[in-house]
């Protein structure tokens, strides 16, 4: 029904949100195959990777998109050397900051993985774009099957807030990561203990 709606020009995933065990992600993915799917995102709890790599082998050649709640390198790296995804959603707020992310964009790069940041909560689209355009400029020297979600909400928190034009991020033009709170933001969330 969706693919009826959006035509085969239209790239369509399918996130199930961890809600299925390794057997049930297989038996509901592999009847998905009629339908060009762009990927499917998170098909069970994360923490098992292992269940990602008899996931992905099981549904290929749909490709399996994880990572936003993976913590670390070491958990990437496992899931790399188990071929356990295609995509790469690696969550710049839960992970240990820029110096990390940036090692995990190296690690996908190494393994010829995309990556494709989770960018679906407040402040995620400003935080993960400039990784993007790196990626773009320094590392991949593509945008070929790379997304960032959009989220249209709490932009107004942010000092830069992200621009969308003709559905391309722009560049950010000041300095920094563009995850500058506002001051009345940051006034009003304070934790006065």
């Amino acid at each position: 029904m969706a693919r009826e709606a959006i035509g085969p020009d239209v790239r369509l995933a399918v996130d199930a949100n961890q809600v299925w065990d390794v057997p049930d992600a297989i038996s509901w993915i592999n009847q998905f195959h009629d339908f060009d799917l762009a990927w499917v995102e998170e098909p069970t709890s994360p923490d098992d990777i292992v269940g990602h790599a008899t996931i992905a082998r099981a549904i290929n050649p749909i490709p399996v998109a994880t990572g936003e709640h993976s913590h670390n390198r070491i958990m990437f790296k496992q899931y790399l050397q188990l071929n356990a995804f295609e995509i790469m959603q690696v969550d710049a707020t839960r992970v240990a900051g820029p110096q990390e992310l940036v090692i995990e964009f190296l690690l996908a790069h190494k393994f010829g993985k995309r990556v494709c940041p989770h960018a679906g909560g407040v402040g995620l689209c400003e935080a993960v774009a400039h990784f993007s355009m790196w990626d773009y400029v320094a590392l991949s020297g593509t945008m070929e099957g790379r997304v960032i979600e959009y989220v249209d909400n709490q932009h107004e928190h942010f000092v830069h807030p992200t621009v969308i034009k003709n559905g391309n991020y722009m560049p950010q033009t000041a300095p920094g990561n563009g995850a500058e709170m506002t001051q009345e933001t940051a006034e009003k969330y304070l934790y006065r203990g």
